[in-house]
C-alpha cells in the first residue's frame, strides 16, 4: 500500500481529507504511482503533469523519505520506505516569488 500526501487543493478536488492509499502492481515508479492516482480520481488529470507531455507540472515538486524526487527520472523506482508504506509520498504545490 502506497501511501500519498497532496496539497490541500487537490484533496479539496477528490473530497479527501487525509492522505490517499493506492496498490500498485510491480515495480513502484512516480509514473506509475501518478498513472494510479489519476485513474482513482479522474479529475487530478492534469493538475501533477501535463497532458500532453506528460511531465510534471512546474510548480508541482515530489518528496519522499526527506528527499527532493522532483528531478528524478519518472521511471526510477520510488524508495523502499515508500514502497512498503514505512513512509509517504508527498506530492508538493511550490512557490514562488520574493
Amino acid at each position: 500500500m502506497i501511501r500519498v500526501v497532496l496539497p490541500a487543493h487537490l484533496k479539496t478536488l477528490i473530497r479527501q481529507q487525509s492522505e490517499v492509499a493506492l496498490d500498485i502492481d510491480g515495480p513502484v515508479t512516480q509514473r506509475r504511482l501518478v498513472d494510479a492516482l489519476e485513474a482513482r480520481y479522474p479529475v487530478l488529470r492534469g493538475t501533477i503533469r501535463d497532458p500532453a507531455t506528460m511531465r510534471r507540472r512546474p510548480f508541482v515538486r515530489f518528496f519522499a523519505c526527506e528527499l527532493d524526487l522532483s528531478h528524478e527520472s519518472p521511471d526510477a523506482e520510488l524508495p523502499d520506505e515508500v514502497t512498503q508504506g514505512k513512509e509517504p509520498f508527498f506530492v508538493v504545490g511550490a512557490m514562488a516569488g520574493g
